[in-house]
């Protein structure tokens, strides 16, 4: 089924010139881009906005898209994810509430609630079976089985829920004041650590290691923490600069300091993407503490990023993510969503130096 008038698609990349050049995604949003979803079963690309709405497309092997399916929140869209069969899509909203989409029917229904904006929706698979976690500015984080309309526990933060990962059993969730809880998910109700980030600012994002042993942290002054979970890997902890720009380039200050909006993990590399409010995206190895990549910048702020499940598509959302307040938001502000194919050697980890 087709949300769109017209069966529109954007156009696919033709020529070998145009091969490296980013696609835009036909029909984007209305409003700021607010999270991006691959499924990890197919290329379809969840999107969440603050126009209220979460649109589906899907994603044609030369980056061509079609809109495919829409459904609503009662306000804007803060976090969406898929479940493992990729037959469902989980999201959260300002209306704090948290919809699924069942892909078969079409059907949207509520399935979770919280006394304030639900800012962030994670999968959780576990031997048991799917669980979905949502975490909250009312400051918890509960865990739900969609069959059943009360959560099967709710657990109380140390301030509100502004992001979440987890790759099993590691669940990670960073709070205002700078908290960070690390959850061993076979003791989902009890903290396995509580710390403080080991950045000064504001938490933006936190984003799990796929071997689950560890964790990237973004600030809002631009710097990213590598932080591993057990004491033994802690000689391996650091963090770096980034998403920042001199005053002139006569000074090399590096005075201009913007977010860290989003850490992706690449699926099969294990190395990572930032992007921030600066508009520009980078890949990382942390093992090799070294940039593969540097995207050329954006006309305006990336607010999030998604690789698809083999990694070879990156997308990535250039939308104004209120850094600047009400005053930034200019008439005629990009928002769209575009799509990279991924080359391998922009995402291979480094050889380690002899």
């Amino acid at each position: 089924m087709s949300f769109f008038n017209t069966a529109s698609t954007s156009t696919a990349v033709g020529s070998s010139t145009a091969a490296d050049k980013d696609v835009e995604v036909a029909d984007p949003p209305t409003d700021s881009i607010s999270s991006l979803s691959f499924s990890p079963q197919a290329d379809y690309l969840a999107v969440g906005s603050w126009d209220n709405n979460v649109r589906i497309y899907e994603v044609g092997a030369g980056g061509q898209t079609q809109g495919k399916a829409m459904y609503g929140h009662q306000g804007p869209v803060l976090s969406v994810c898929w479940n493992k069969e990729g037959n469902k899509i989980l999201s959260g909203g300002a209306d704090n509430a948290g919809r699924m989409f069942d892909v078969t029917t079409g059907q949207s229904s509520q399935i979770a609630m919280h006394d304030a904006p639900i800012r962030t929706v994670r999968w959780i698979e576990t031997p048991q079976g799917g669980i979905l976690a949502t975490g909250s500015w009312d400051k918890t984080l509960k865990y739900w089985d969609l069959r059943s309309p009360n959560p099967i526990s709710t657990v109380q933060l140390p301030e509100r829920c502004y992001t979440m990962d987890v790759v099993y059993p590691l669940l990670v969730v960073g709070t205002a004041e700078r908290h960070i809880q690390i959850f061993n998910l076979t003791n989902p109700t009890t903290a396995f650590k509580t710390m403080v980030s080991p950045l000064k600012w504001q938490t933006r994002v936190v984003s799990c290691f796929p071997a689950a042993n560890g964790f990237a942290v973004g600030s809002v002054e631009g710097r990213v923490a590598i932080q591993y979970v057990e004491e033994k890997d802690a000689s391996n902890n650091f963090s770096f600069k980034c998403h920042r720009r001199d005053q002139n380039p006569s000074t090399k200050d590096q005075s201009l300091v913007y977010a860290v909006n989003d850490i992706t993990f690449h699926p099969v590399h294990g190395t990572f993407s930032t992007c921030g409010s600066d508009g520009t995206i980078n890949y990382w190895d942390k093992d090799a503490r070294t940039r593969l990549k540097t995207f050329e910048p954006c006309p305006g702020p990336v607010p999030t990023t998604a690789f698809n499940r083999t990694g070879t598509i990156f997308a990535y959302a250039v939308s104004y993510d209120w850094s600047k307040g009400h005053s930034g938001m200019t008439p005629g502000h990009p928002n769209k969503i575009m799509l990279h194919a991924v080359k391998d050697d922009e995402v291979k980890r480094k050889p380690p130096k002899r």
